[in-house]
């Protein structure tokens, strides 16, 4: 995990599918945990869709409330 790939998660978009448009953040844990079962798809969405999941998996979503508060100014 590179550390930008944090702000990322705040700021890139879900690019297609049920949740298309929102966050990857915002991204219910159900959802994340689908692409888990699944397969992550390759390349840059893949990697932090998987992040995600990991986050939210482990129950560490709130360690993204201080980045989320800075990126709102």
């Amino acid at each position: 995990m590179q550390p930008e790939h944090l702000e990322l998660l705040l700021t890139r978009q879900m690019p297609y599918g049920r949740y298309q448009g929102r966050v990857i953040a915002d991204l219910p844990g159900d959802y994340l945990g689908w692409f888990a079962r699944e397969g992550f798809p390759r390349g840059e969405i893949g990697q932090l869709l998987e992040l995600m999941y990991e986050i939210d998996h482990n129950n560490l979503r709130s360690l993204l409330d201080p980045l989320r508060a800075r990126l709102r100014r």
